[in-house]
């Protein structure tokens, strides 16, 4: 499934495939035809862990900046910490992903990764530090956006109701009938997904502007424009 976004911050569903096992091969195929169909240039491309993604981009859109899923790094480490200190490594690892700058987030990084060390998770420790520079991405981007890059929920939470429906027919006679379905109930799901904030960034981003932290960069801001302080 892959979600994309309007200039208007309206979200839209562009593609539906049953793939096998979300290999390299499913992706490509998806991607090339979002290609032909006339997306070109996406700027930044948010999935899960899965490598088949990320080698597909490579061959269709190289130009795209990457993004993994912070939710899904998360489960994955605290699945190497034992189940007592998982709240304390959870709080730790929050702090790393809402971090207000680049900086910040790799001083918590190294944080968490004492912490981890010091209780015997050097596993979870070294997993954070795996991929880092697609955990990150995001900084490049406006602030008001991060909300909408540091995971994929948008995928995750219309599939959650997907699934209740795909769960209760149990089996289909053909793969086609059950995309059919599952399109049908996206496109439902689609009225009711929250636009990005601050659309108006959306053409900056799109003419390739990188954000220093968030925040457009100096000499692209205007004469006239104060900086605000962040939010704690």
């Amino acid at each position: 499934m892959v979600v994309g976004a309007r200039a208007d911050g309206t979200k839209e569903v562009l593609a539906v495939e049953c793939g096998q096992r979300e290999s390299e091969a499913s992706w490509s195929s998806i991607l090339r035809d979002l290609k032909s169909r006339g997306m070109n240039g996406p700027r930044l491309v948010m999935g899960d862990g899965h490598l088949g993604i990320w080698a597909a981009l490579a061959g269709v859109y190289p130009e795209a900046g990457e993004q993994r899923c912070w939710n899904h790094r998360m489960r994955n480490i605290l699945d190497r910490v034992g189940r007592k200190k998982q709240g304390a490594a959870k709080e730790l690892l929050s702090k790393i992903m809402y971090a207000p700058s680049k900086r910040e987030a790799e001083a918590a990084r190294s944080v968490f990764q004492a912490w981890a060390r010091s209780e015997q998770y050097e596993r979870a420790a070294s997993l954070l530090e795996e991929d880092w520079d697609r955990m990150v991405a995001y900084y490049s981007f406006p602030q008001e956006h991060w909300l909408h890059l540091r995971t994929t929920n948008v995928i995750e939470s219309p599939f959650a109701s997907v699934r209740l429906r795909t769960a209760a027919s149990r089996r289909y006679k053909r793969v086609e009938g059950a995309t059919t379905m599952i399109w049908k109930l996206l496109m439902v799901a689609e009225q009711t997904f929250r636009k990005l904030n601050a659309p108006e960034q959306l053409i900056k981003v799109y003419a390739g502007i990188k954000y220093d932290d968030g925040r457009l960069p100096e000499r692209l801001r205007s004469p006239t424009q104060v900086e605000q302080p962040r939010a704690a």
